[in-house]
């Protein structure tokens, strides 16, 4: 079975330290950067970690469990 990879979205000072953990981080400052983040995902992501700001911006519908979406999770503020 192969590993999917984990990405992060949001702001620098949230989501930056993650990288040391091996997470690809995206950096999105305002909503239009978040969608365009989400977008532009490669599909190896099968874990997406958003902050709460980040997943306000996609809305319940986008991060909602769907067979061809990645997992999502929001970190706690």
């Amino acid at each position: 079975m192969t590993m999917g990879t984990v990405a992060a979205i949001g702001a620098r000072a949230e989501v930056t330290g993650l990288a040391l953990a091996g997470v690809e981080v995206c950096v999105a400052e305002d909503p239009r950067a978040v969608r365009r983040a989400w977008q532009a995902l490669p599909g190896t992501v099968t874990l997406v970690v958003l902050t709460r700001a980040a997943a306000k911006a996609l809305g319940a519908g986008t991060t909602a469990p769907a067979p061809n979406r990645p997992l999502t999770v929001v970190m706690p503020s």
